[in-house]
């Protein structure tokens, strides 16, 4: 009868010890287009060939909600291989060239966008464009702050006084800006340039969010802050080898100084 208790033991042991580490990996994407124009731009063509390969390899794009649910554990299970795509900014280039591949493929994309751009900036998409990708339901938008700053820079140049209502502006209002545009609530976050540090994922929380992403190159992990979750950018230069890599976490796996896939942003 011990024995038995003991084995039981080990097994819940060993089954908790395996769902408290979920894991998955988040794709962040910014620029498409035909031909290469900067880093952050990937061909049309290589973005295609991705997907292609994911549907190859059996893997499911499954949308950013369903995967936060997972982490937290408030979803119990999804597909074996399951990768969420994330797309950063609002570029127009989302709404002229990656959108067909999306519609065609008919996966999930979540976009974190900045409300100032949208319908201002030339390089940006309008607010008309955005609502139309949301009703398309493979399209939903949360935040990327509210025009995009460099906290280091803005900390540094401002007083704490004019700095904490920086951090409001960016964070609160950011996302009572995009909910009034896009009629349902910002639960998320994804920080710009990849900056935070501990006050900010405080910060970030008490303007509501329940969860933000960095461009830390790893697999989204329900052992890591939920303010704090990575993600791989995916950028012109990544072939179809180190899609995989990311994908699969080998690249995680990777010595220190054999990974060439390191970046800033």
């Amino acid at each position: 009868m011990v024995r038995l208790v003991v084995i039981l033991a080990v097994l819940m042991g060993v089954l908790w010890g395996a769902a408290s580490d979920r894991k998955v990996p988040v794709l962040c994407y910014h620029r498409f287009g035909t031909e290469v124009v900067d880093s952050m731009t990937i061909k049309s063509a290589a973005f295609t060939e991705q997907m292609e390969w994911l549907k190859a390899n059996g893997y499911t794009v499954i949308p950013l909600d369903t995967a936060v649910g997972y982490l937290q554990g408030k979803i119990k299970s999804i597909p074996a291989k399951s990768v969420v795509i994330t797309v950063d900014d609002g570029h127009k280039s989302v709404y002229s060239d990656m959108a067909t591949i999306v519609k065609k493929y008919r996966i999930p994309v979540t976009l974190f966008i900045y409300p100032s751009a949208i319908s201002n900036a030339k390089y940006a998409m309008t607010w008309d464009q955005i609502r139309e990708l949301e009703t398309t339901k493979l399209f939903h938008v949360e935040s990327h702050t509210y025009w995009h700053p460099n906290f280091n820079h803005e900390k540094k140049k401002l007083s704490s006084e004019e700095y904490a209502k920086s951090v409001d502006k960016q964070l609160g209002g950011a996302k009572k800006k995009l909910e009034e545009k896009t009629g349902h609530e910002i639960k998320y976050l994804a920080w710009v340039f990849g900056i935070y540090d501990d006050t900010l994922l405080v910060d970030a929380k008490k303007s509501g969010y329940t969860t933000a992403f960095t461009i830390d190159r790893k697999h989204a992990s329900s052992t890591d802050n939920m303010m704090a979750l990575g993600r791989y950018m995916v950028i012109s230069k990544h072939t179809i080898k180190d899609f995989e890599r990311m994908v699969n976490g080998s690249e995680e796996k990777m010595p220190q100084g054999k990974n060439n896939l390191k970046m800033t942003y």
